[in-house]
């Protein structure tokens, strides 16, 4: 319930924030992506889009690689995880069958030393 509220906290006025913006800044501009290119090339008219639209594309943008480089930089640590999970599942396996085993001498001695304690 507490998550809900703060979403809605949240999440409503950042949307009134950017239907504000995005209809602030409706004219158009024109997007080069060529650095090079002359000064007449610029006076030409292009197909224009509105500027929100541009700002709001680059942002995602900065979020798609930004995430797409946090989830190249925790492939170790997720490695690593799977390894572990791994390991335990197979001393855990280990560990039923050395309980089912009957007179298992280790196995009696480590409950004896469990008993003591």
């Amino acid at each position: 319930m507490f998550k809900r509220i703060v979403g809605w906290v949240v999440l409503v006025p950042l949307s009134v924030v950017l239907i504000v913006f995005a209809l602030a800044n409706r004219q158009l501009v024109v997007v080069n992506f060529n650095p090079f290119a002359s000064p007449d090339a610029l006076a030409t008219p292009g197909v224009g889009v509105p500027l929100f639209l541009v700002i709001f594309g680059v942002l995602l943008l900065g979020v798609v690689l930004g995430g797409t480089a946090t989830w190249f930089a925790q492939s170790p640590h997720r490695r690593d995880e799977r390894h572990y999970r791994r390991e335990t599942q197979r001393l855990h396996s280990e560990l039923e069958t050395a309980r089912r085993s009957p007179g298992n001498p280790a196995l009696l001695e480590a409950e004896d030393l469990a008993h003591t304690s």
